[in-house]
C-alpha cells in the first residue's frame, strides 16, 4: 500500500470535505478532487439538523461566524392541523449549500488536504483487483486509498460496477428561493399531505429569503415541478412565495436513500455520502448522515493505515456504517412504503399530529430525532 498519496477524495461535498479535514488532521496526506470551482450551487433543503450541527462543531466550523442562521425545532403542518417540535436541549441551523459547501472545503485546506478544483475524474486506476487511484481529463493520481464522494450519480463507483439497488428507493427533490417576510421563522417548516410518500418545506435562511422546495420519497414517475406549482398556489399571498419573488430557478436533484448503492468497500475504495446512498428514507435528510459517514470513514482509514492488517481494519468499515444507521434506514424504507399508500398517508398525517408524544416517537423511530452516533 504504497502510493504517491495516502487518500484521494473524489468530490468535495460535504462527505468529501469533512472526510479530507478529518484524515488530513490525523496527519495523513489528502488529495480532494472536485470537478468545478468554488462557489458552486447544489440543491438542498439548506437545513441542518442538530446531528449536523455536531459534526460540524467536531471539524472546527466556527457557527458563530456571520452567515448561519439558527432555529430552534420543526413545524409539521398537515390534516388541516399543525404542530410545532422543539429540538431536545440543541438548535439547527441554515446556511446555502453555496455557502456551506465552499466553507467545508476551505477548512480540509486548513487542515492541510490540497484541493483541485476543476478536476473531472474520468475513472479509477486499478491493480491486481485494487482501486490505486483515479484518471483525471490532465493525468493521474495514485494513493493507498480512494474515497468516493462524488454525490448521487458516483461516476467513479459505476465505473467499478456499483450501481443503485433496484429494490432501494431513490426519490427526487425540487427546491426554490424566494424573497419573504417569512425568512426569519424560528421553526422549519414542513408540510406532510402534498402527496403520498412526499411533503414540502419552508426553510427561513435569515438573509431576506426562504428556501422553498418539495421532496418526493418514492415514486417511478416524479413531478415534482407540478407539485410545487400546485402548492404554491394555495399558500397566502403575503408570504411572498410568488413568481416574483423567486431570486432564482426552480431546480432538482435525486435523493439516493437507505444504502441505495452498495458495497460501501471495494479494495482501495471507500463510499461516502450520497454516492453510497446514505439519505434517511423518511425524512430525505442527508447532510449530517453524509458528515457522520466522513467521521467514521476517517476513524476507519487513520486506524487501518497505522495497522499491520489494514485490509482487514477497511473491510469493517460497512460494519460499522450499518451499525450506526442500519436499524433507522430499515425502518424508514418500510415506512416509506407504507406512505406510498395515500389512504396510509392521511392516516399518518392525521393521526400523528392530533398526538405529540406519538409523532415524536415516531421521528425517533426512523432516525429524525436520533442522536448522532459515536465510533
Amino acid at each position: 500500500m504504497t502510493a504517491d498519496r495516502d487518500v484521494i477524495v473524489v468530490g468535495a461535498g460535504p462527505a468529501g470535505s469533512a472526510v479530507a479535514c478529518h484524515l488530513a488532521r490525523s496527519g495523513l496526506d489528502v488529495l480532494l478532487l472536485e470537478k468545478t470551482s468554488f462557489p458552486r450551487e447544489k440543491v438542498c433543503g439548506d437545513g441542518l439538523t442538530p446531528r449536523a450541527v455536531q459534526e460540524l462543531r467536531t471539524l472546527g466550523i466556527d457557527l458563530d461566524a456571520p452567515g448561519w442562521f439558527p432555529n430552534k425545532g420543526i413545524r409539521l403542518i398537515g390534516a388541516g392541523r399543525r404542530l410545532e417540535i422543539d429540538w431536545p436541549d440543541a438548535h439547527g441551523l441554515t446556511r446555502s449549500r453555496a455557502d456551506l459547501d465552499g466553507l467545508l472545503a476551505r477548512q480540509a485546506v486548513a487542515a492541510g488536504a490540497t484541493l483541485q478544483e476543476n478536476t473531472k475524474v474520468t475513472g479509477p486506476l486499478q491493480a491486481r483487483g485494487r482501486v490505486t487511484g483515479v484518471k483525471t481529463e490532465t493525468g493521474t493520481h495514485e494513493a493507498r486509498l480512494v474515497i468516493a464522494a462524488d454525490g448521487a450519480s458516483s461516476r467513479l463507483s459505476v465505473a467499478l460496477g456499483l450501481r443503485p439497488s433496484a429494490t432501494r428507493p431513490i426519490g427526487i427533490a425540487g427546491r426554490r428561493y424566494f424573497r419573504s417576510p417569512r425568512h426569519d421563522d424560528a421553526h422549519l417548516e414542513i408540510w406532510l399531505d402534498l402527496a403520498p410518500a412526499g411533503y414540502g418545506w419552508i426553510f427561513g435562511m435569515g438573509d431576506g429569503t426562504c428556501n422553498v422546495g418539495v421532496a418526493l420519497l418514492r415514486t417511478d414517475h416524479p413531478d415534482y415541478r407540478s407539485l410545487l406549482s400546485r402548492w404554491l398556489t394555495t399558500l397566502p399571498p403575503a408570504w411572498g412565495l410568488t413568481e416574483d419573488n423567486a431570486t432564482g430557478p426552480l431546480r432538482g436533484a435525486a435523493l439516493p436513500m437507505g444504502f441505495s448503492r452498495r458495497p460501501h468497500y471495494l479494495p482501495g475504495l471507500l463510499l461516502v455520502g450520497d454516492s453510497g446512498g446514505m439519505i434517511n428514507p423518511s425524512t430525505g435528510e442527508g447532510i449530517a448522515y453524509a458528515l457522520e459517514a466522513a467521521r467514521i470513514a476517517a476513524d476507519v482509514i487513520t486506524t487501518a493505515l497505522s495497522s499491520p492488517s489494514p485490509e482487514e481494519v477497511l473491510r469493517k468499515y460497512p460494519s460499522a456504517l450499518k451499525k450506526a444507521n442500519g436499524g433507522p434506514f430499515t425502518r424508514g424504507r418500510a415506512f416509506t412504503r407504507a406512505i406510498a399508500d395515500p389512504r396510509i398517508m392521511h392516516l399518518a398525517t392525521h393521526q400523528g399530529l392530533r398526538h405529540p408524544t406519538l409523532m415524536r416517537y415516531a421521528l425517533q423511530t426512523v432516525g429524525a430525532f436520533q442522536p448522532r452516533t459515536t465510533t
